[in-house]
């Protein structure tokens, strides 16, 4: 978004800067500096102002940091009128100028979201042609609570689907025509899963109008690193998720914002006493103020020209005699307005917007939680039968038959009490026999060897019917060759186990075969190649005995007349 300095190269000149042990340092560079820098401005900008949200924060450094000296091949000047570029965002972080503007500072619009998806057809990526797939907004216009008429970022969530993703660009275009660099090729990315809703943002719109058409361009062009050329890449389906305010951000602050007028704070001069009426007037009163008074302040006036200095307030007084009181024309958020008193109560902790004090008076909720607008709650989890949506941070009801869903209404992970779960679904159950048909949407019979199922199929039984084992994901009358009957105590019914390998019949597992497959002999209830029956090496063949290691089979092939032949 913005840029501090910092150091590119080793011989790049570095920070000067004091260090431990009471000594300064000429070699600060890297993140190291430039984090903590830009930390430090924006303390001093919630010094100057701390009732400034982080929104506020993102609007400041946008409308004062400068491009200056930054050297880039892409500056340009979006439909805003804001200058930027992939390198340095809005430009150079300005210290004294984000101090300024936060001393008049007015908290911005809430913040709205708006989202719409694509049509889920999927269109092929072609190498060396770029695919331009275009998306129309309203900014949603017609919902009030998602309403964006004025961006601040912008998001595209887009599933993928690419041999190498490393040789995909991808770009958006904003209806104002500023186009913004999502992803650039990437040398060494030689993953194929793609981009599986994946999300890519971009500050580059900030302040333009949300309303038009979208372009998403991408890119391929394949690297010699490529397995398979023949493969084409797929968009199957993306999303474009505007955030930003349905009311200019800064026009309810009018000429205040202007740095230029900031400066202009009339302030009444006296000239420095000589040594001679000094004492004189340390004796003397304190002028009463006579300057105009700040916008805000009521009829009874002021002590100063600021909004802390009035004696009562036109719309609402902010703050406690402990951290200073000031007058606002609207409470921030995190507040609410108390007209009987005019003053900005604060909400519960969790509250964004709120009507009163109340843990269940909250209206919006701050970052991080969810509003569960049946009880007028900000929670971390929705409550059961309720899902968490992260476009709206809303919590949203489950489907009627769910007992708990994700990511949608109708994406079911449990059922209501007389529901059953088909995949994502919550179907009626049915009686054993039967089960419910999706298609023609009644329960309906099994095959006649299922007690249990999930379709009419033989091989879609989930218990089987009395006379009937289970064999692999059959029912069966008798078990078939290679297979032995017995009991299996996590299945409460009768099972067909495989026989050992190249058994063609047994009775049972282990050393019970009593047929072997062609090209083994049977020897002592095994299956032993060719008919050999010899000892790898007797030392280790006598350990393996003594220690019962014969069980296993792979011991038997080695050890074949030490664990079959002898005792």
């Amino acid at each position: 978004m913005a840029t501090t300095y910092s150091s590119g190269e080793f011989y790049d000149r570095k920070i000067i800067t004091t260090d431990l042990r009471q000594r300064c340092t000429d070699g600060h560079t890297g993140t190291s500096v430039s984090a903590p820098m830009v930390a430090g401005i924006i303390a001093l900008a919630l010094e100057a102002n701390p009732l400034i949200t982080w929104r506020d924060v993102q609007h400041l450094l946008v409308k004062t940091s400068r491009p200056v000296h930054l050297k880039a091949s892409d500056w340009k000047t979006n439909a805003a009128g804001h200058k930027v570029s992939h390198l340095y965002g809005f430009g150079l972080v300005d210290a004294e100028a984000m101090v300024v503007e936060a001393k008049k500072w007015r908290s911005v619009p809430p913040q709205h979201t708006c989202t719409k998806m694509s049509d889920r057809r999927t269109r092929y990526i072609r190498p060396e042609q770029k695919l331009k797939v275009t998306m129309s907004s309203t900014g949603c216009s017609g919902q009030p609570e998602q309403h964006v008429a004025f961006l601040e970022h912008v998001v595209v969530r887009a599933l993928i689907v690419h041999p190498r993703r490393g040789d995909l660009e991808i770009s958006l275009v904003s209806p104002s025509g500023t186009r913004s660099q999502l992803l650039a090729k990437r040398l060494f990315d030689n993953s194929n899963e793609g981009f599986r809703n994946w999300e890519f943002m971009t500050v580059h719109c900030w302040g333009e109008r949300a309303k038009g058409t979208w372009t998403l361009e991408i890119s391929d062009s394949p690297s010699q690193l490529r397995s398979d050329f023949n493969v084409l890449g797929k968009l199957k389906e993306w999303t474009l998720i505007l955030y930003g305010t349905s009311k200019h951000p800064y026009q309810s602050h009018g000429s205040q914002h202007s740095r230029a007028r900031m400066l202009e704070i009339p302030s009444v001069k006296t000239p420095e006493p000589s040594p001679s009426t000094a004492l004189h007037h340390e004796d003397e009163e304190e002028e009463e103020y006579t300057g105009p008074c700040h916008h805000e302040c009521g009829d009874q006036g002021c002590d100063g020209p600021d909004s802390e200095h009035c004696l009562n307030c036109i719309h609402f007084s902010l703050g406690s005699l402990k951290t200073g009181r000031r007058c606002v024309s609207h409470c921030p958020l995190g507040y609410f307005e108390d007209s009987e008193v005019r003053r900005c109560r604060r909400c519960h902790r969790g509250c964004e917007k709120c009507v009163g004090q109340g843990s269940n008076e909250c209206r919006s909720c701050r970052r991080g939680l969810y509003f569960y607008t049946e009880e007028s709650l900000c929670v971390e989890n929705c409550p059961v039968g309720y899902f968490n949506d992260e476009v709206q941070r809303h919590c949203l009801k489950c489907h009627e038959n769910c007992m708990k869903c994700l990511q949608d209404s109708d994406r079911c992970t449990a059922c209501q009490t007389g529901f059953s779960l088909a995949g994502m679904t919550c179907v009626p159950e049915c009686t054993n026999g039967t089960f419910f048909n999706l298609e023609e949407m009644k329960c309906s019979p099994c095959h006649v060897s299922c007690s249990t199922c999930t379709g009419p199929g033989m091989e879609e039984c989930l218990l089987c019917s009395r006379d009937f084992l289970q064999e692999e994901w059959r029912c069966v009358r008798k078990c078939s060759p290679g297979h032995y009957q017995g009991d299996n105590i996590e299945f409460p019914q009768r099972m067909c186990h495989k026989c050992e390998e190249n058994c063609l019949s047994c009775h049972g597992p282990g050393t019970s075969c009593t047929q072997c497959r062609d090209g083994y002999n049977l020897v002592s209830g095994t299956c032993i190649i060719n008919a050999t029956c010899n000892n790898t090496d007797e030392v280790f063949c006598d350990m393996v005995k003594s220690n019962r290691l014969c069980e296993k089979k792979l011991f038997r092939q080695f050890c074949c007349r030490t664990c079959l032949m002898t005792g």
